[in-house]
């Protein structure tokens, strides 16, 4: 079982580069990843959607990507032949109009101009990026999951205990129930005779108290209850829950307001309504898991 919350950090360094990636994950319907990533590892954003989408199935993750390169890198000398004659043209004007300065205009002065030659980083796709970014990745990947389980194994011990709680709650109910239309009996005779000065008819007593009795018969939905009770269990052991489990406590809940609506019994009612306190708390808790 996994919860949706959790943070994971990976780090690839290797001759001078440095990638990290930081996962921040929060509970969402659906899985929803934002991505921010410096523009010289933008082409490689929907590798890293691809890495996450095949690791988590619910949550929004936020993810956060930084780089340093200190790597030497090959350099091309470019030559600005524009700039450079420029330089040749004004030395010889400059020759004309003084002509007792020397012109000692030569390859070793125009190198040393600014901006005739520059070195710039060879163009083209840099092989190093992708596997650095995916390797951090994977290690944030790693990271947040381990940290979501745990946060799972959590919310799965306080599932399991009100679960057990709910099923407690069911059992008082199924004793009692049966124990409503004998009561109402009891009172009915009671009422009749109080009326009626002992002439009581005793057929029509227990039609009446049938009728009672299959008004407030909620001996399907404590079935029902029993089995969406053994289901809670089951499910509690599989590891992507989220959804089978809300719709699940729809379940519950449904039938808990059924058994409420019908009792007719201010104990059974009672129990249902501390029922539905706790199937309402595991409802809350299933909010947070994938």
């Amino acid at each position: 079982m996994y919860s949706m919350t959790g943070f994971g950090k990976g780090e690839y360094r290797e001759g001078g580069l440095c990638v990290t990636v930081e996962l921040k994950s929060v509970n969402n319907r659906f899985l929803d990843l934002a991505v921010k990533c410096p523009h010289a590892l933008a082409p490689y954003e929907e590798d890293v959607r691809a890495l996450l989408r095949s690791r988590f199935a619910r949550g929004r993750i936020d993810v956060f990507v930084s780089m340093t390169d200190l790597r030497e890198k090959p350099k091309t000398p470019r030559v600005d032949f524009a700039l450079a004659e420029g330089y040749i043209s004004a030395s010889k004007a400059l020759s004309e109009r003084f002509p007792e300065a020397e012109n000692d205009v030569s390859l070793a002065f125009l190198l040393r101009l600014p901006d005739v030659v520059r070195f710039e980083e060879e163009e083209g796709e840099d092989g190093a990026l992708r596997p650095a970014l995916l390797a951090a990745a994977e290690k944030a990947a790693d990271a947040l999951s381990a940290m979501r389980r745990a946060e799972g194994e959590r919310l799965k011990e306080d599932v399991l205990k009100r679960g057990k709680e709910i099923s407690s709650l069911r059992d008082a109910i199924s004793v009692r129930a049966p124990l409503v239309a004998e009561e109402y009996r009891k009172k009915l005779t009671e009422r009749m005779n109080d009326y009626l000065g002992g002439k009581v008819d005793e057929t029509r007593i227990l039609t009446e108290a049938a009728l009672f009795a299959d008004k407030c018969s909620i001996d399907e939905e404590l079935t029902r209850l029993s089995s969406h009770i053994k289901e809670l269990f089951r499910i509690a052991e599989e590891e992507t829950v989220g959804r089978k489990l809300d719709f699940l406590i729809q379940e519950f809940n449904r039938e808990c307001n059924t058994v409420c609506s019908k009792s007719n019994d201010a104990e059974i009612t009672a129990l249902a309504l501390r029922m539905k306190n706790e199937i309402e708390k595991v409802r809350e808790q299933i909010q947070n898991l994938e």
